[in-house]
């Protein structure tokens, strides 16, 4: 094996670099992963913006985080991993033992590990997350498809965080690869589905995954007026999840819910950022709002079981395959906001 690998390095804001550094070194407890596929996300792109992420990222850092491969090589410590082994790692393990992790809220685990470095060739996974978050890929599962893991296993935690039931109306403000999970697997639970996005093709891609009724943002003269127009007798809707993560649709996402309704405001927006609350409408109509962060090993597992299944397939998620060098590039697109969905880089 060589020395050296390729890598995207993420030196500040709008400044990733294709380099050759050593390839990582592995303890007693680790696995180092050969990468298959990394897959762009909205949240990589917002660290490619900003130069930087408050918890995971300290530049100059690989990144990337959605990520599947073949384990290349195994820790003297390591059980039930060997070389050739092709599996799918989270971006994170929680300790296992902490005050969050005893009342099962393991993302909010004291001693989180998270680990970036997907857009390289080769990944350490720590022994911490091969211990609780290192899973083998079904034979008839591919490496694009598993990769998916991860951002569906969030999307799974922020599901049930809402409370979304057979009977309900849910509004799902935004339709970039999350918010599409967010409505199949809303649909799959029986509840009447309304999309709030824009561009014409990720409305159709609403539609495809079950969408029962797809309002155009940029369309309508009063977005929450037209989602509360679509609930029963115009009363909002039972649970809104916000998908964007900009101030003002976390604001128009409130108003959008019934009155004893659940608004998860799910899109993550920088720290310090402030919104304005109608305190009226918070106490007198008894809304709950709240977020929902990352995931838990419980809904990795329960992700992979879903991929495995076919539930959530990468094609109708990821638009585009480039090869590792074209990474800065995919970014700068991305970050012009036109349509482009996921796409699978390979090393």
């Amino acid at each position: 094996m060589p020395e050296q690998m390729t890598a995207a390095v993420l030196y500040g804001q709008h400044d990733v670099r294709i380099e050759q550094i050593d390839i990582p070194q592995i303890g007693p407890h680790d696995v180092l992963l050969r990468i298959k596929v990394a897959l762009t996300c909205g949240t990589d792109v917002k660290v490619f913006q900003r130069g930087y992420h408050a918890k995971m990222i300290v530049p100059p850092a690989i990144f990337g985080h959605e990520v599947a491969g073949e384990v290349e090589a195994v820790g003297r410590q390591v059980r039930g991993f060997e070389p050739g082994m092709r599996v799918v790692s989270a971006n994170s393990a929680p300790c296992g033992t902490c005050f969050y992790c005893q009342r099962h809220q393991e993302n909010l685990c004291e001693n989180l590990l998270f680990i970036n470095g997907a857009y390289a060739e080769f990944l350490r996974i720590p022994g911490q997350v091969v211990a609780r978050n290192l899973l083998s890929i079904p034979d008839h599962v591919s490496f694009r498809d598993a990769a998916l893991v991860e951002p569906l296993a969030c999307v799974l935690h922020g599901l049930e965080e809402t409370g979304v039931q057979r009977t309900d109306t849910v509004a799902v403000v935004g339709t970039g690869p999350i918010g599409l999970m967010f409505i199949r697997m809303a649909k799959l639970r029986g509840a009447t589905v309304i999309a709030v996005g824009k561009r014409a093709e990720r409305l159709k891609a609403s539609r495809r995954m079950g969408a029962d009724e797809v309002i155009d943002a940029a369309a309508v003269p009063d977005v929450v007026a037209a989602v509360r127009a679509a609930t029963d007798e115009g009363r909002g809707a039972d649970r809104v999840i916000e998908a964007v993560g900009r101030p003002p649709v976390w604001e128009q996402a409130i108003q959008m819910a019934r009155p004893g309704g659940t608004v998860n405001l799910f899109g993550g927006c920088p720290p310090q950022t402030n919104i304005q609350v109608d305190a009226g409408l918070l106490h007198y109509s008894e809304l709950t709002i709240k977020g929902t962060f990352h995931h838990t090993p419980r809904f990795i597992k329960l992700a992979l079981r879903l991929i495995a299944d076919g539930v959530i397939q990468s094609d109708a998620l990821i638009t585009g395959e480039a090869p590792l060098s074209q990474l800065p590039q995919i970014l700068e697109r991305m970050l012009g906001k036109n349509g482009v969905m996921k796409t699978a880089i390979v090393p």
